[in-house]
């Protein structure tokens, strides 16, 4: 069974993250939650999710740090990182580059653009 990890310390964007991708469940891919990039980590290292939604902005551990310990665990190599940030500025989308995530997405995002994103990161469809 698939698995997508979403890891935002804002609770009211954990819910919309997870309604916005709850029709993948149907998919047979399980949604995994935690609320900092810490407990992010830990679960990533523990169940091995084909992608993770990291928030960039995120107490105990930013999304850039998870990202970079992500990549550099060569057993997590098949682990897609996707960054979603309310900053969207070059610099921080050049961080992420630096971080090694697969992709970088801007806040307020288009839950049909992130449910397709989600989609072709797991193949599916």
């Amino acid at each position: 069974m698939p698995k997508l990890l979403i890891a935002d310390d804002e609770p009211h964007i954990r819910t919309l993250l997870m309604q916005t991708l709850e029709s993948l469940e149907d998919e047979g891919v399980e949604l995994l939650v935690e609320p900092d990039g810490l407990a992010a980590l830990a679960r990533i290292r523990l169940e091995r999710p084909e992608v993770a939604f990291l928030d960039v902005m995120m107490p105990r551990m930013n999304g850039y740090d998870v990202c970079a310990a992500v990549r550099g665990d060569p057993d997590l190599a098949h682990v897609r990182v996707v960054l979603l940030t309310a900053k969207g500025q070059e610099a921080d989308r050049q961080k992420g580059a630096e971080a090694g995530a697969h992709l970088y997405l801007t806040k307020p995002f288009d839950p049909d653009a992130l449910l397709e994103t989600a989609e072709q990161l797991l193949g599916l469809g």
